[in-house]
């Protein structure tokens, strides 16, 4: 029994010295590798409220999961520890996916999608971006996502059955006297329909239910305004009638390398006086 207690030591050592070790050593590396990238992925919050962004081997925008366990458009998810054993779940927002995504990485100043923000949101589409503004926003608030298609609409409603601060609204965002029973006064409207006439359908929206001094947040897709003319002159263009119409623009960002010949303007709307040199 002592001998085969050497030899089995010895075998055990040799195996150790030589192929068994390198290949261990090679698969322990790159567990403890694995392990290491996945304890150096820390959390941070945004300069903008209800944005996070996750620091490791790439930096990337992510908002705290409303819905966790679930993606929503097959994006990447991140665990990290909260208190105790709590385990808070992250989205990563692809801005390649997302305008308002592709604003905030491009550096907009201000952002009033935020929490317990009340949004109307005009262009909801299959629900991409309105998942990280309801994420955003989180359960003190609301999103009331307009979308005139039905097939994506059927999208947007699935995902908002497992949202409860998104209201689903399958509408014409021409016409907002169909959904002015559903609709509160919001704090925001952001809006990406992608029409000629969206500056208008913005405003007309906003004299539902926009209260003074709130936000406006436009995706411009030049291309779709006018296919013609520059895109500078396009937006300078747009920005000239949501003036006209009460919104006082308080920045335009390009969503270049992001989203071709689009900008994202912001403004308020029925700016109080008092406010005005603000």
């Amino acid at each position: 029994m002592g001998k085969g207690g050497k030899d089995k030591g010895k075998g055990k050592d040799k195996g150790k010295g030589k192929d068994k070790g390198k290949k261990g050593g090679k698969k322990g590396g790159k567990k403890g590798d694995k392990g290491k990238g996945k304890a150096q992925v820390v959390v941070e919050p945004h300069r903008l409220e209800g944005v996070f962004v996750s620091k490791g081997k790439d930096d990337s925008l992510v908002t705290r999961n409303m819905d966790p366990g679930n993606s929503v458009y097959g994006e990447k998810r991140l665990s990290v520890n909260g208190d105790g054993d709590e385990k808070i779940e992250y989205r990563v927002w692809n801005p390649f996916r997302s305008k308002l995504g592709a604003g905030i990485v491009g550096g907009i100043a201000n952002c009033a999608v935020k929490p317990g923000a009340k949004v109307l949101y005009l262009g909801g589409a299959s629900g991409t971006t309105v998942s990280h503004v309801s994420d955003m926003i989180g359960p003190e608030g609301v999103v009331y996502a307009v979308e005139f298609s039905h097939r994506s609409g059927r999208d947007l409603t699935n995902m908002a059955k497992r949202r409860p601060n998104v209201v689903p609204i399958v509408e014409d965002a021409r016409q907002p006297q169909r959904y002015r029973m559903l609709i509160g006064m919001v704090d925001v409207i952001f809006s990406d329909v992608a029409q000629p006439d969206q500056a208008r359908i913005v405003t007309h929206n906003a004299s539902f239910f926009l209260k003074n001094g709130g936000w406006v947040i436009i995706s411009i897709k030049a291309n779709c305004v006018d296919s013609t003319a520059a895109p500078e002159a396009v937006f300078a263009m747009e920005v000239d009638k949501l003036r006209k119409d009460g919104v006082k623009p308080k920045e335009q960002l390009t969503l270049e390398p992001y989203h071709r010949d689009h900008a994202l303007v912001t403004g308020i709307y029925r700016a109080p006086k008092k406010k005005k040199d603000e």
